[in-house]
């Protein structure tokens, strides 16, 4: 399995496939699908964000009891003119979506080719793979289609503890996205400033507000940070409407909505709009793996530990359906989202073990 993932992950990356892309996400899509275990049946299912291209969902059947979800996406925040094809920098195999999460995938279709090996170990194995991940606000359309299946596992990227033990993420937190819209009075900047309402100002204010909100190591761990904010479109007036996003991250989704009630609906005569565009549950399946993760680490001979991730997965769409939910399960590497992104070539050894381990304990595979 490691063997071939780099030559997978090679043709992968190879693809461009920026979210709402739907030429990439189709190329993406029939790259995996060339990789599926022989016998395969193969479903495109709508995506939950319009206009986006099929996700793609296969499934294997056996004999056994255990139905199984394996989870990844196939889309990257890379437009086309910034995407970077696998290379190696030396431990590093770098790229445009290498650790976020290509590789995830092909380490999640090798465990497909390798369940489909033993068809008397499960009833069903499911292979989803969306196109959306990384910018969508719609609702998540899958998770009931699996509620009460036997375990849901997501191949985000993988990590130690502080100690060097194999992790795998269980818990999340919750993630949102605040908009404020700003609207005021354009005016001359030079000759009538004071005739005008600056929407800019407004902004940067209502910023300091959600900045104050800001309290990891609080009851609920919120993070509230401002990341965009758009106002102005020339140097001589006085900017009469804007935006600003905030990412905002809690233990809980209910954390977000003090930090909306603090932004007021007017500051120095222009006012503001405030909605929540985006809001992902948190994941806490703890409980519900640790059988598991006992007796992955017993198969693979060293430890595998539940840690905690604050970076938001489909994973936790899934956990609210289907309780044993276990993310994390691809290689180890970093630089998501940047030019430094990459994945360690060594991990796909070491975490295709892991993933192994975790998928031969859910089945009761010898």
């Amino acid at each position: 399995m490691a063997a071939r993932a780099e030559r997978e992950l090679d043709a992968l990356v190879a693809v461009s496939s920026p979210s709402g892309d739907r030429h990439g996400a189709e190329d993406a899509v029939a790259v995996a699908g060339a990789l599926l275990p022989a016998g395969a049946s193969v479903e495109r299912l709508t995506c939950s964000s319009p206009e986006h291209a099929d996700d793609l969902l296969a499934r294997v059947s056996g004999s056994g009891r255990a139905r199984l979800l394996l989870l990844g996406h196939l889309d990257t925040v890379f437009a086309h003119a910034d995407h970077r094809p696998l290379g190696r920098d030396g431990p590093r195999l770098t790229g445009a979506g290498t650790i976020d999460m290509k590789g995830g995938v092909v380490l999640a279709l090798g465990v497909m080719r390798a369940l489909a090996a033993s068809p008397r170990a499960f009833a069903e194995v499911a292979l989803l793979l969306v196109v959306d991940e990384e910018w969508r606000t719609a609702p998540f359309a899958h998770s009931q289609r699996f509620a009460g299946w036997d375990a849901c596992l997501c191949f985000e990227a993988g990590q130690r503890t502080p100690d060097g033990e194999e992790a795998v993420v269980v818990r999340r937190k919750a993630a949102g996205t605040l908009r404020v819209s700003a609207r005021g009075v354009a005016a001359h900047s030079g000759s009538a400033p004071d005739r005008g309402r600056n929407a800019l100002v407004a902004l940067a204010q209502t910023a300091g507000l959600v900045v104050s909100r800001h309290d990891p190591t609080g009851p609920q761990r919120l993070t509230a940070v401002p990341t965009i904010m758009h106002s102005g479109e020339a140097f001589n007036v006085v900017p009469a409407g804007g935006e600003l996003l905030c990412d905002l991250r809690a233990d809980r989704v209910g954390a977000f909505q003090a930090v909306a009630d603090a932004i007021p609906d007017q500051v120095e005569g222009v006012s503001l709009d405030t909605e929540m565009v985006r809001v992902w549950p948190g994941m806490d399946s703890r409980a519900a793996t640790t059988d598991v993760l006992a007796g992955a680490g017993e198969r693979l001979g060293r430890a595998v530990i539940g840690a905690a991730r604050g970076g938001a997965s489909d994973a936790s769409h899934l956990a609210a359906a289907v309780p044993v939910t276990i993310d994390g399960l691809g290689p180890r590497g970093g630089g998501a989202h940047s030019p430094r992104e990459h994945v360690l070539a060594d991990s796909l050894h070491t975490r295709a073990e892991v993933a192994l381990a975790v998928a031969a304990a859910l089945v009761q595979l010898d």
